[in-house]
């Protein structure tokens, strides 16, 4: 699957179709290191129950959406690979959240709040980790554009984002 054959943007235009959106909320945990290290693509870990939990609603893939982090009130758009990570030959299902921004500093142990709004392809195996990159970057494009339309911008409002009184 090259660029080329993929579309810029995802998901119906006029509203947010079920089972979305899925919420998803856990503690940023250590994952393997690959995600800033090797791709220049940081992720923020959740949790194994938190996985275990998203797979009630949906499969294996790429997705994006909306995420939060502890007590902020700025909200970021996101992208998460949900599954097994063929590239890498994961064990275990793991949910791994991009948050589109740079960041100074992890979040380890912070409270992650994401919300998923679509899903963007199926996930696969590469023979290169260039093809992966690639795949990736061409990903975020493709979660901004989705995010941009009116349904999807809208839960960027969505108060399970914000944080709870007792966290400010």
């Amino acid at each position: 699957m090259s660029d080329t054959d993929r579309p810029l943007l995802v998901g119906n235009d006029l509203a947010v179709e079920q089972p979305y959106p899925v919420r998803l909320r856990g503690t940023v945990m250590r994952g393997f290191g690959r995600g800033g290290k090797e791709l220049g693509i940081p992720t923020a870990n959740l949790p194994e129950d938190v996985s275990q939990y998203a797979g009630q609603f949906i499969e294996t893939g790429i997705y994006y959406g909306w995420a939060s982090i502890n007590s902020s009130e700025t909200i970021y758009p996101m992208v998460m690979s949900f599954g097994w990570n063929p590239y890498y030959k994961n064990e275990k299902r793991s949910a791994e959240v991009h948050i589109m921004h740079k960041f100074d500093e992890d979040f380890y142990e912070k409270d992650l709040r994401v919300i998923v709004a679509g899903f963007i392809r199926p996930e696969k195996n590469y023979t290169t980790l260039e093809a992966l990159i690639s795949d990736i970057n061409f990903d975020i494009q493709v979660a901004h554009n989705s995010l941009a339309r009116g349904p999807y911008a809208a839960l960027k409002e969505d108060i399970f984002l914000r944080p709870s009184p007792a966290s400010l």
